[in-house]
């Protein structure tokens, strides 16, 4: 058999071949890759309408049921049992007396029907119901809405105080900031508006009472860093572990440091097994100085630090740098959840802290009655 070799490509025409399939396969993937995309978009899209349509719907159940019983309480019973029956035969499961009273308990509570969340679910909004106080209820729907907690997150934050725990932090020009942020939904971008005390880090599932080192304190952190990301707060971004910084002659570790996007700002977390004491201070201030000059980007706000210690006195808060520092903070963490009354009693010390804090820089600004020259 004879070969006809002029006809045979040359190498060059090979390789262009190949590369024109290569190219045509990598087309193909990426037209792939990118129609997945939009599928699987709109398939949250219309998860999410479809949620929000059900959730708009039990609010105009809940605000006819309320329209009906009126002023009547004892019509009411009546009135549920007779729905829960009819509704049930026709639509099935869901429609209990117990889930219609949740509806009209739900147009009550949120008697605007367009300050509703598209993005929160129905069980969401059930978890919400049991916020009694208006403001915070407020600030846990939109702040759920803007982080994207699932319901299970949203419950945890609730149960652990979130939201007092970071007003406590804040003076009382902290709180009218931080309540006027909530009205328009979008978080206050100081410092020291993401920094709360105590932290809860019951998600650490480390008995009570059993000690641990530091590294193991680090290394849990690290495995449950969802969980933490969301004790700290919105806007966090994990960047490394025993962080290395250098001056040029000596090295050190910053234990956890994340960046917050919000704030536009690193964060650099010192973490003690043991009350602190003005080294710790000394430490951590040490290392946001050699951060700031060494590390931060010059369009950056300067870095913050803060140290995460299981006691500290009034002495050390007084009379260290943290009284001065604005981007210093030192707050103690609790690896378990406190009940209602040891967290009451936190939340109570901890007011009284932030008190004489603001107390103290006001007199040392000579804002107060006789603390200022003539």
């Amino acid at each position: 058999m004879s070969v006809e070799w002029e006809n045979l490509p040359l190498p060059d025409e090979l390789a262009e071949s190949k590369q024109a399939l290569l190219e045509a396969d990598e087309l193909e993937r990426q037209t792939l890759f990118q129609i997945r995309e939009v599928l699987e978009q709109a398939r949250k899209n219309v998860g999410r309408a479809i949620n929000f349509e059900m959730v708009s719907a039990y609010w105009e159940i809940g605000r006819q049921i309320n329209d009906a019983i009126g002023e009547r309480a004892d019509y009411g019973k009546q009135l549920l049992k007779y729905l829960s029956e009819q509704l049930t035969e026709e639509f099935g499961k869901g429609f209990h007396e117990r889930n219609l009273r949740f509806m009209r308990q739900f147009h009550n509570t949120f008697p605007i029907r367009n300050a509703l969340r598209s993005e929160l679910s129905w069980t969401h909004y059930r978890i919400l119901m049991r916020v009694s106080n208006e403001e915070r209820r407020l600030w846990y729907m939109n702040e759920a809405a803007e982080a994207g907690w699932t319901s299970r997150q949203l419950e945890r934050q609730i149960n652990t105080s979130f939201y007092d725990r970071l007003l406590l932090t804040q003076g009382e020009e902290g709180k009218k900031n931080v309540a006027a942020e909530i009205q328009k939904t979008q978080p206050v971008t100081k410092a020291d508006s993401f920094v709360r005390d105590p932290y809860i880090l019951e998600f650490l599932e480390i008995p009570r009472g059993v000690e641990f080192s530091e590294s193991e304190l680090e290394s849990a952190l690290v495995d449950k860093l969802q969980q933490f990301l969301l004790e700290l707060g919105r806007g966090f971004c994990f960047v490394g572990r025993q962080m290395r910084i250098t001056d040029g002659i000596d090295d050190y570790y910053v234990d956890l440091v994340f960046y917050n996007y919000l704030t536009r700002c690193f964060v650099l977390i010192d973490l003690k097994t043991k009350k602190l004491t003005h080294q710790d201070v000394g430490q951590m201030d040490f290392y946001v100085r050699l951060f700031e000059d060494k590390y931060k980007p010059a369009d950056d706000n300067p870095p913050v630090g803060i140290i995460l210690c299981t006691e500290k006195t009034e002495a050390t808060a007084k009379y260290s740098v943290l009284a001065d520092k604005e981007n210093l903070f030192a707050s103690t963490y609790m690896t378990y959840l406190p009940t209602e009354d040891e967290l009451a009693a936190l939340l109570k010390e901890s007011r009284e802290e932030v008190e004489e804090e603001q107390w103290r820089k006001r007199e040392a600004a000579g804002e107060l009655p006789g603390s200022g020259s003539e």
